[in-house]
């Protein structure tokens, strides 16, 4: 199988649908919403011997409940920090005055105005923003120059631990109107999926944040962390997850290679109108938030295409570009001067004037 091949089934595996378990059961008698003929030959490579084929994640398809669908076929994906709760001003600042009284550091204090003004001079990088803070105060007196290294990691260590804690608590509450949001999208039929794999703090306060919808909200929205992410069709095939064989890795060599051929030939098309030489690969964390916005279009039954990311990182929204995802950006105070060029629409909460489940239903965004 060629590259273009195995990037072409690779591209084709997200928008599968499953009517019934015995069809989960055989990656063979798998349709798509596409052409079947072009993911035909993957199909039938994995249904030529035993033990060789991946196994299709769930699926769950709006337009499967006619008595419960979107007005089309569409699928939510909102990421957590920053859509459901802003961490960065109900969390991030607390957890890192948390950490300096934990160590003992009586004389540093974050207020608002001192940790926004960190936040921008070091673009939000932690490690940055503590050095800058300390090298404006003062390091403590008894710590050694060479140390200075350790001893960042171990306030961010003292921070993550803070912040675990807050965001299983009250401390931490979700956005205004964002209950309402989900609640909208579940009557009016749309699949939700909350992305948990990826953000700045990790999976576990990711999922903490989710747990504030309560449970009977969560019953009915997939949560997409990182096990659901390699146990996607596109997580065993594209991440290899779950191949252990023969043929099964060649085509996974194959779709990878195809892949990255692709991200060159992007940059490529970018430093052409920039008057550039580049050679370019993507970052793990870029190709993580990828993983994680094809795995939740097949966990919502939709393609990529017909799935909204409400995203409030400049990370998920670069990936969404990237394969062809439409986003919303909801801003929060990390994200309040960023510019989001690729974005559909920039909105500053939920209701009202902001972003309601109507709007998106009546906008023509895709």
């Amino acid at each position: 199988m060629s590259a273009a091949a195995a990037a072409a089934a690779a591209a084709r595996c997200v928008p599968l649908r499953v009517s019934s378990p015995e069809t989960a059961k055989s990656a063979a008698s798998i349709p798509t919403s596409s052409a079947a003929s072009a993911s035909a030959p993957l199909r039938a490579a994995f249904a030529a011997g035993p033990g060789r084929r991946l196994t299709a994640p769930p699926f769950r398809c709006s337009s499967s409940s006619p008595e419960n669908s979107a007005p089309r076929d569409l699928g939510l994906l909102l990421e957590v920090e920053g859509v459901l709760a802003d961490v960065y001003r109900f969390g991030n600042r607390q957890a890192f005055n948390v950490a300096f009284r934990s160590l003992g550091l009586d004389c540093a204090n974050w207020t608002e105005p001192i940790y926004a003004d960190l936040v921008r001079k070091a673009c939000g990088d932690e490690e940055r923003m503590l050095a800058l803070f300390f090298d404006r105060i003062g390091w403590p007196t008894s710590l050694p120059t060479s140390e200075k290294g350790s001893f960042i990691k171990s306030v961010l260590r003292e921070k993550l631990k803070a912040l675990e804690e807050f965001s299983a608590s009250d401390s931490l509450p979700l956005r205004p109107g964002v209950e309402k949001f989900i609640d909208d999208a579940l009557g009016e039929g749309v699949p939700l999926a909350i992305l948990a794999a990826y953000g700045r703090n990790g999976e576990k306060i990711s999922r903490s944040i989710a747990m504030k919808l309560g449970p009977e909200r969560i019953s009915k929205i997939n949560i997409v962390g990182n096990v659901e992410v390699e146990e996607s069709f596109y997580g065993q095939l594209v991440l290899g997850k779950g191949v252990t064989s023969g043929l099964d890795e060649q085509l996974v060599r194959e779709a990878q290679k195809a892949a990255s051929a692709e991200k060159q030939r992007i940059a490529e098309k970018v430093a052409s109108i920039l008057k550039l030489s580049v050679d370019i690969t993507a970052s793990e964390s870029s190709d993580k938030v990828i993983a994680a916005l094809r795995a939740g279009s097949e966990y919502v039954g939709c393609d990529v295409q017909n799935c909204i990311l409400v995203a409030g990182s400049q990370s998920g929204v670069l990936a969404a570009e990237r394969i062809g995802m439409p986003c919303i950006v909801v801003r929060s105070s990390f994200t309040a001067r960023a510019e989001f060029h690729s974005a559909k629409a920039v909105m500053d909460g939920f209701g009202d004037t902001d972003l309601t489940v109507s709007k998106l239903l009546s906008k023509k965004w895709f």
